[in-house]
């Protein structure tokens, strides 16, 4: 069976990368798009699809708050949660009874999480169905959300809602300082501080206004999952920067990029090719 598909994400060109993955693994018509969460829930009554891929982090409405919306109005959309926390950040919300993928969303990921939507459909149409003989009524008995188990499960609800926001809360909170290694000492930074953060000989250099240190994370991965997604761009395989903290950008070869930041030395960053459009579009360049 083909699933009818919302995409809700605050990005153009997350939405546009997603439905293009979508149309590779074919079977999932998109039958609309959301750029935040208030015109989510407007578009998701409109519609009624089978499946919303909901992101996480948007202004106004969070894809939580949309998700507990959905519930309260018994909606029978099943929801694919799409988020930049890593995949240890969702265990601890105990999420379990949904579905989630990584940004950047990987395709076999994507592949099985649409496999289980359709299986999750499938059942409460089978559901209805039986509904229709028996006199009972099941709409709603497959609320918001798949099982990450083979087994189906019932949905997320309201408590568990209501319970992961507080913890998004509490791991934002969290992640407003960050420990650097300064010589012999360390220092706690506030995030909003860090200019950059760069791999270089295996350690990862963090820069402030202030300070050079080191952080005690393994990778650049690590420390992004920490960190605000929508102020710290991973703009390259070794550099993450805070978008805030651009002092300048500087057109190079091929219709690349390269940043000027604003630490006392105007460090220049290169854009990977990859990541060269996001800033395009982000900037209006």
């Amino acid at each position: 069976m083909e699933l009818r598909a919302i995409l809700v994400d605050d990005e153009q060109l997350a939405r546009d990368e997603l439905g293009y993955l979508l149309g590779q693994i074919g079977g999932v018509e998109v039958v609309g798009q959301a750029g935040n969460g208030l015109e989510a829930i407007t578009t998701i009554e409109r519609l009624q699809p089978d499946v919303v891929f909901l992101d996480v982090q948007m202004p106004g409405l969070t894809g939580f708050e949309v998700a507990r919306r959905m519930v309260d109005d018994r909606a029978a959309t099943q929801i694919i949660f799409v988020t930049a926390y890593d995949q240890h950040a969702i265990e601890a919300f105990e999420v379990n009874a949904v579905d989630y993928l990584l940004k950047p969303v990987d395709p076999t990921r994507l592949e099985v999480a649409v496999q289980r939507a359709r299986r999750r459909v499938s059942s409460d149409l089978t559901l209805q169905r039986g509904a229709g003989v028996g006199g009972v009524d099941y709409r709603g008995a497959g609320s918001p959300g798949i099982d990450h188990r083979e087994v189906e499960a019932p949905g997320i609800n309201t408590d568990q809602l209501e319970k992961i926001i507080q913890l998004v809360t509490d791991r934002q909170s969290r992640r407003e300082r960050l420990a650097i290694k300064v010589g012999e000492r360390f220092l706690l930074v506030l995030a909003e501080e860090i200019i950059y953060a760069s791999l270089a000989d295996d350690s990862i250099i963090v820069v402030t206004p202030q300070h050079i240190g080191t952080s005690n994370y393994r990778t650049l991965d690590e420390l992004q999952a920490r960190l605000d997604p929508s102020v710290f761009w991973r703009v390259h395989r070794s550099h993450l920067v805070n978008i805030n903290k651009i002092k300048e950008i500087v057109p190079w070869f091929s219709r690349n990029y390269i940043l000027r930041m604003k630490d006392a030395k105007a460090t220049e960053i290169p854009v990977s090719r990859t990541q060269t459009r996001r800033l395009r579009e982000y900037l209006k360049l």
